[in-house]
């Protein structure tokens, strides 16, 4: 039997908790919602109609009692059906984005409630998807997302990675699933005019990295353009940053990562791009490398600090500063006389001015001046949700030391 929105059950907010989603947040969390006989019974992710005390409609929610975030928005219309066909609409409102900013089909297709779809990430590569669905109520559309990507794409090979903490948190099960394949392995990719490679499978989040596309890009023309010769790309992954700066020009760049796996793919990437004989590749923990570095008394004239979330909680959140402010040091001190420092931060709990602040403090702490070239975000792939400041998780800066 079809679903029609009077099959929806309705959820009601507490008294006077109305306000932040009337102003656009997509989100009500569990100390907001009146759980009464109805929501205590509904199974997790089913779509509801969520009204405030008063009654008055807030669109179509994916509700789970569970998790804090109990009530995700995926329809303002509140007459709206969550079917196949809602969800096909909203791939190909994503898919035309996509196509009007990248010639080649290599991006984020997909960036959960930035695009309308809660807890759902889709990145492309060519004609080959990695999928992540990391709310409960995506997941019970499961069935419903894959029939409209098949209409809208018809993907060659289909990956889920279903392994992150986030489905944790909404009582969902883990796991990697090939849907379609086999699965390329290393799986390529093409971006800023350069061949990387991977792994989808086993790497982390789907395998790269789309949101540092543009940063790297303004890296590689400040290399080029300022005739950069020595680079150390820390955290290098699987060489974003320091592939492109050896494509520039670059005649020494170094790529530290404690992953081997990840070293290996960087390494087999530079080969494809025939720049490997001037990349050095080193199994390393970043700060024990800078340290090293200081020992020796090295120095690089571009120096590039991309780590993973330093701040996971809000509970991390002073000692994540203190780290950020560390790594600004110690890589600052790495900077030779005129060069440079690329440093990031993807912790959502960070806001962008908190950790300016810790990276300006890491550099006044070696004594040396600073000029701010570049403060960036993750690329148009990876649209922010303008009522949900979390997504605009991924800091950037350049910066000139003297």
């Amino acid at each position: 039997m079809q679903t029609t929105v009077s099959d929806y059950a309705v959820v009601r907010l507490k008294p006077k908790t109305e306000r932040r989603i009337q102003q656009g947040h997509p989100w009500a969390f569990s100390n907001e919602i009146e759980m009464d006989e109805t929501a205590r019974g509904l199974p997790p992710g089913v779509p509801v109609r969520l009204e405030t005390a008063n009654r008055k409609a807030l669109g179509i929610f994916l509700f789970n009692r569970h998790p804090l975030i109990a009530a995700r928005r995926i329809s303002r219309n509140a007459n709206s059906v969550i079917d196949s066909t809602f969800l096909e609409g909203r791939l190909r409102h994503a898919l035309a984005l996509r196509q009007a900013l990248f010639d080649e089909p290599y991006y984020r297709l997909v960036h959960a409630e930035a695009d309308g779809l809660p807890g759902t990430i889709v990145d492309r590569f060519g004609d080959s998807l990695v999928l992540q669905i990391n709310s409960a109520g995506m997941e019970a559309l499961r069935a419903e997302l894959l029939e409209a990507l098949e209409r809208v794409l018809a993907p060659s090979h289909l990956l889920l990675r279903n392994d992150t903490t986030a489905r944790q948190l909404e009582g969902l099960e883990q796991g990697v699933e090939n849907l379609r394949g086999p699965f390329p392995s290393p799986l390529e990719v093409r971006e800023n005019e350069a061949i990387y490679l991977a792994d989808s499978a086993g790497g982390q989040k789907t395998g790269w990295f789309y949101d540092q596309r543009d940063n790297r890009a303004f890296v590689r023309r400040l290399v080029q353009g300022a005739g950069l010769r020595r680079v150390i790309d820390l955290y290098s992954f699987s060489g974003g940053f320091g592939l492109q700066a050896a494509l520039a020009g670059a005649e020494q760049v170094t790529l530290v990562d404690r992953s081997a796996a990840a070293l290996d793919l960087a390494r087999q990437a530079a080969e494809a791009n025939g720049v490997a004989a001037r990349c050095d590749f080193r199994k390393a923990d970043a700060f024990a490398a800078l340290d090293h570095l200081a020992l020796k008394g090295e120095c690089h004239d571009l120096v590039i600090a991309d780590p993973p979330a330093f701040v996971k909680a809000k509970k991390d959140l002073p000692q994540g500063l203190r780290a950020y402010r560390k790594l600004a040091r110690l890589a600052a001190a790495q900077v030779a006389e005129d060069g440079y420092l690329v440093i990031c931060s993807c912790s959502h709990h960070v806001e962008r001015e908190r950790f300016a602040e810790q990276v300006r403090r890491g550099i006044e702490d070696t004594g040396r001046k600073a000029r701010v070239l570049r403060s960036a975000g993750a690329g148009p792939d990876h649209p922010i949700h303008p009522g949900l400041p979390e997504s605009a998780y991924l800091k950037a800066l350049v910066l000139a030391l003297d």
